[in-house]
C-alpha cells in the first residue's frame, strides 16, 4: 500500500511541475514520463488491491473465529451457571437438611437430659429414704447403746455403795 501511495504522489509532483501555457490553466507534461508512471500505478494496484483484499479476508476470517470464540464462551458461561445453580440448590437443600438434623439432634439431646436428671433425681430420692432409714437405725443404736451404759453404771453402782454415779 506504501508502494501505491508513492507512485501516485510521485504522478503528482509530476503534473504539480510540469510547465504552465500562458495564458490558460493547461499545462505541458512529458507524455512519456507520464505514460510509465501511470504503468506502474497501474502495475501495483492489482498487486495493492490484492494486499487489500487480504487484509479484508484476514479481517473477515478474524472477525468469524472471534465470533465463534465468542459464542463458545458464552455457551460455557451458561453451562457453568447451570451448575452453580445446581449447585446452590444442592447447597441450600444440604443446608436445610443439616438445619432439620442439628434441631432433632438437640431435642433428643435435651430429651435424654431430662430423662437423666428424672433418673438421677430418682436414684438420689431412693439414696434419701435409705439415707433416712440408716440414720434412724444409727440413731436407735446409740440410744440402745446409751441406754446400756446407764444400765452398766446403775449395775456398778449397787456393787460399789461408796462410789457415786457420774450422770452420763
Amino acid at each position: 500500500m506504501d508502494a501505491l501511495t508513492a507512485k501516485l504522489a510521485s504522478l503528482t509532483e509530476l503534473v504539480a511541475g510540469a510547465r504552465s501555457m500562458p495564458m490558460s490553466s493547461s499545462c505541458v507534461l512529458n507524455r512519456a514520463e507520464l505514460l510509465e508512471r501511470i504503468e506502474d500505478l497501474t502495475r501495483a494496484l492489482p498487486v495493492s488491491l490484492a494486499q487489500a483484499k487480504g487484509v479484508l479476508d484476514d479481517q473477515s476470517e478474524v472477525v468469524q473465529t472471534a465470533q465463534a470464540e465468542a459464542a463458545r464462551i458464552v455457551e460455557q458461561a451458561m453451562r457453568d451457571r447451570d451448575v452453580l445453580v445446581g449447585q446452590t440448590a444442592v447447597l441450600l437443600e444440604a443446608e436445610a437438611a443439616a438445619a432439620r438434623l442439628l434441631d432433632e439432634a438437640r431435642s433428643n439431646a435435651e430429651a435424654m437430659r431430662l430423662e437423666a436428671e428424672d433418673y438421677v433425681d430418682g436414684k438420689l430420692a431412693t439414696f434419701e429414704v435409705v439415707l433416712g432409714k440408716t440414720l434412724a437405725a444409727v440413731e436407735r443404736g446409740r440410744s440402745k447403746l446409751a441406754g446400756q451404759n446407764e444400765l452398766d453404771v446403775l449395775r456398778d453402782v449397787d456393787d460399789d455403795p461408796d462410789e457415786t454415779p457420774l450422770p452420763g
